[in-house]
């Protein structure tokens, strides 16, 4: 069609865009195991991530005999017959959510001994070694007995734990514990008491997207740890470099300014230092707040409805999530701060440092004026002089012409005619060099 041919280059894409990761559709007893793999080292991610998930996820697709994916593709999904999988890239990790249906539903105590992980094969798995962020086991189950006898059914499924349990989008309950398990997984369970159709892939896709969130928020968290102790040294350092400036204004001596240079090349390392910091640190920080954000909006759509004598989701991310997204928020803001503190005082450093140096140039010119004055001094006595020897000269001139024309016979006294062209030819000289002064220095 002609029609196609108006089309913008990126309208097909971006179109396909809202709809490139669809949701699993589960219904009756499924298990699901979710993986989210983070092969990053906390530095912004960029195509080096992308290209080892594509590893990781061709090498599982050549196991089964299975097509990968093109390198920029950024969702899969395919059933490989005893289970299905849909993967997911995303900026800094990639899922992997695998399900499997059963066809008699198991009772809830032995649902996660059913999981569709067992198989994956064991020579993938050890490849992924040391980049698990988040390995999730989920049970749907449709079990149709009272909240509390299924609550206590479920302390044995959690090992005892302090469960979190709410009635979620009206028609489903969900519960967990958001512990990691002895068998190194966090075990959740969706209990469907009236859902309709693909909301139980939603919820699932909801309930596993705030796990994978919660963590990777949570990647902010020793980054803030660490940078504490730094920022306490930075800090006290600063206090003692503005206590020497302060015992440096108070003395002022020709050394004065040789602490201050020194004290200015110390500040610069420190916002060094600081800077360094920051730098390290900002991008996780700001992915921190972006995750939390999202694991608040994936919270909102869940709709909670509290169930008498357990926790919600929310109220335990607001008691165990929220301070520490607030530790990072707090570890930013006082580098911020710190930074602003010390651009003031090397501000502060460098106009009493550029002030010194102003006093220091106007001493070196009124040193010079003294020195110009003098030479005028002595270029004025060395004229003095100058008139003395070049009136002898001339004067000593006129007298050998005097007694020469003498010699000619020509009625002259020399030595009378010498001493009455003393003054004159002393006053000539004189005028002489101060009109060729006033030409030279009149331009």
């Amino acid at each position: 069609m002609i029609f196609s041919s108006l089309n913008h280059d990126l309208r097909v894409p971006l179109a396909a865009e809202v709809h490139s990761r669809p949701f699993l559709h589960l219904h009756g007893a499924e298990a699901i195991t979710h993986l989210a793999v983070y092969a990053g080292n906390g530095k912004p991610a960029g195509a080096a991530n992308s290209a080892i998930q594509h590893g990781f996820l061709s090498s599982l697709c050549a196991h089964f005999g299975v097509a990968a994916p093109a390198t920029e593709a950024k969702f899969f999904f395919h059933d490989f017959g005893r289970f299905r999988l849909k993967w997911e890239c995303h900026t800094e990790f990639a899922t992997y959510t695998f399900a499997q249906r059963h066809d008699a539903a198991p009772a809830i105590e032995e649902a996660f001994d059913r999981m569709p992980l067992q198989h994956a094969p064991q020579q993938w798995l050890a490849s992924l070694q040391g980049k698990i962020m988040v390995a999730t086991h989920v049970a749907l189950d449709g079990s149709d007995a009272p909240p509390q006898e299924y609550a206590r059914r479920l302390r044995r499924v959690f090992e005892g734990n302090l469960l979190v349990g709410s009635r979620v989008l009206h028609d489903a309950e969900l519960w967990t514990d958001f512990l990691i398990q002895a068998d190194g997984f966090s075990r959740m369970v969706v209990r469907d008491v009236g859902l309709m159709e693909q909301q139980a892939g939603r919820l699932v896709q909801r309930v596993l997207e705030i796990e994978t969130y919660r963590m990777m928020c949570l990647l902010g968290l020793p980054h803030a740890h660490a940078a504490t102790p730094a920022l306490n040294a930075i800090e006290g350092e600063l206090a003692e470099l503005t206590a020497a400036m302060v015992a440096t204004d108070d003395r002022r001596d020709s050394d004065s300014h040789d602490d201050e240079q020194e004290l200015l090349g110390k500040i610069t390392r420190l916002a060094a230092r600081l800077e360094k910091l920051a730098v390290d640190d900002s991008y996780r920080f700001s992915a921190s707040q972006a995750y939390f954000r999202l694991v608040q909006s994936r919270i909102e759509e869940l709709r909670e409805e509290r169930m008498e004598g357990f926790p919600t989701v929310e109220e335990f991310m607001d008691r165990r999530l929220t301070p520490a997204v607030s530790t990072c928020a707090a570890i930013a803001s006082r580098q911020e701060a710190l930074a602003r503190r010390i651009a003031q005082t090397n501000d502060l450093l460098r106009t009493r440092v550029g002030i010194v140096q102003e006093r220091q140039n106007r001493q070196i010119l009124q040193s010079m004026n003294r020195r110009a004055a003098q030479q005028l001094k002595l270029q004025q006595a060395v004229e003095g002089l100058s008139v003395a020897a070049i009136s002898y000269y001339v004067i000593g001139l006129l007298g050998y012409a005097g007694k020469a024309a003498k010699a000619a016979g020509w009625p002259v006294n020399p030595d009378l005619l010498t001493g009455l062209l003393v003054p004159v030819v002393a006053a000539g000289v004189w005028l002489g060099l101060r009109r060729m002064h006033r030409r030279m220095h009149g331009g």
